[in-house]
């Protein structure tokens, strides 16, 4: 389940609740693209501003709608009752596994986040993806905090958002069954090619068909020809640019983010507009 090429599809709204139909729309293509796993409720799935009720809804209609595709939920959230409600909801839903983030408004110490992982993985019955995210969390796990939390039970991977200087260091202090993830569009040709499992993609949650040609080839040139909007996602987000994408395609309705968060607008969606006519994203 961890490898290959993890589609990280929008949770698009609709007057600002959960608009289901969009939803299973977006499912489809990248479904029927044949991705390797999909990646529901993460970052560009805004589960942060979702309510529990809701992610589990979410976590159901993707699972009901994934055919046999594995399905991992984010289970990132504040408080421990609620994460460890998650993490029960998307069991209960079918899923294959789950993904967290130390999410917190204080940012947290690494004893703090060892223990979280601790606790919630003792809930577990099916594997975990750290998720190490600090331009969002605040926090940057160590290599020494990352070692331990991928010896604890039921981890079967790690998402980074950078590529180790030593990857086989890194490999040689991990648990054989424990696989390595790139987040980051633009770093996942070369990360795949220093020997990186998985690409934990925002782009493949739209385009999946380029998004696999990548993955599949593992060629940099593929990747360099969307250096333009590799360029928009590094300035902007790639959540407010994508969701630009899927509003300027018709596929999901404006705004399709949660409150204040906003597309990209004025000429920053202008470029975009110009690549999407010119890049044969697909």
């Amino acid at each position: 389940m961890f490898y290959g090429l993890s589609a990280f599809p929008l949770t698009p709204l609709k007057e600002g609740t959960f608009d289901e139909q969009s939803f299973i729309n977006l499912l489809r293509p990248v479904v029927d693209a044949g991705v390797d796993s999909l990646g529901i409720l993460g970052s560009t799935g805004s589960y942060a501003y979702l309510t529990v009720e809701e992610r589990g809804r979410i976590a159901r209609c993707a699972v009901a709608h994934a055919d046999n595709i594995p399905v991992i939920v984010s289970i990132g959230a504040l408080r421990r009752d609620d994460i460890l409600r998650l993490a029960d909801d998307a069991q209960a839903a079918g899923v294959s596994g789950v993904l967290m983030a130390p999410v917190s408004y204080q940012r947290l110490t690494e004893d703090e986040v060892f223990n979280l992982y601790e606790t919630v993985t003792r809930q577990l019955s099916i594997p975990l993806c750290i998720y190490d995210n600090p331009a969002t969390t605040g926090f940057a796990f160590s290599d020494e905090l990352l070692f331990a939390v991928a010896g604890l039970p039921n981890v079967g991977s790690i998402k980074l958002g950078r590529v180790p200087e030593d990857l086989s260091q890194v490999r040689d202090r991990l648990p054989e069954t424990v696989t390595l993830g790139i987040a980051g569009d633009w770093r996942a040709a070369s990360a795949l090619q220093a020997g990186f499992d998985v690409w934990y993609s925002v782009l493949g949650g739209l385009f999946p068909q380029t998004a696999l040609a990548i993955a599949r080839s593992k060629e940099t040139a593929q990747s360099e020809r969307l250096e333009p909007l590799w360029e928009l996602f590094r300035r902007y987000g790639s959540l407010r640019v994508i969701a630009a994408a899927a509003e300027m395609m018709g596929k999901v309705a404006a705004p399709a983010l949660p409150f204040p968060l906003q597309t990209v607008q004025g000429e920053p969606r202008e470029a975009l507009a110009r690549l999407l006519a010119h890049l044969e994203l697909v």
